[in-house]
């Protein structure tokens, strides 16, 4: 993530350019009112805020590794963080600073291509999720859709992961998730994935 001013200008952009992906993908999830939530590679902090609206008698919390984005999403949710409703720090999704089953649903939008190891981080984020929260994955590049060849050259270059829909599905499911689900709308190139931790017996 660029620095100073270049990666203020980024963040502003990112948090205008995904929009529309989010409110996509927000569509397959169940975000309840008092749920607790934690947004993973938080950005410019835009989803941090519509999360709050969304569970405004729950708690929302924001990581992200990089401390360009955790400075500029600080001043996007004042109320939020004031109030206690909001907290949003600088944390790695390999080690998140949560204790076990504390989230009711943990997501992670256009930031999991640069996740270190996803088997192990996808196994850290069923780790703080409550029995039977949810994790949603929502990107909008995975090979084998219409922008492939430019997008491909794009992760490459980036050394970011770039996998199929139906790896996506594999990836979850190997780190125990259930009722894996994948959604895709190939006219925008949009992909969407969700998966259970295991509810209590």
């Amino acid at each position: 993530m660029p620095t100073g001013l270049l990666g203020r200008v980024v963040l502003c952009l990112m948090n205008q350019t995904h929009s529309k992906l989010t409110s996509w993908g927000l569509e397959y999830v169940l975000v309840a009112r008092d749920a607790m939530v934690l947004d993973i590679g938080c950005g410019g902090g835009r989803t941090v805020q519509r999360l709050a609206d969304m569970a405004d008698q729950g708690k929302v919390f924001g990581i992200d590794y990089a401390e360009t984005s955790v400075a500029a999403a600080r001043p996007l949710n004042p109320t939020g963080i004031a109030s206690g409703q909001v907290a949003i720090q600088q944390a790695t999704v390999s080690q998140l600073p949560s204790a076990n089953n504390t989230f009711h649903l943990v997501t992670a939008i256009e930031t999991h291509y640069y996740w270190p190891n996803h088997l192990h981080d996808l196994g850290e984020i069923y780790r703080v999720l409550r029995p039977g929260g949810s994790l949603l994955l929502i990107a909008e590049a995975f090979r084998g859709q219409r922008f492939d060849a430019l997008n491909g050259l794009v992760m490459k270059f980036l050394g970011a992961g770039y996998l199929t829909a139906a790896e996506h599905s594999k990836l979850l499911e190997d780190a125990g998730y259930l009722g894996v689900q994948v959604v895709v709308d190939r006219k925008r190139g949009w992909l969407c994935v969700s998966g259970k931790k295991t509810p209590e017996a």
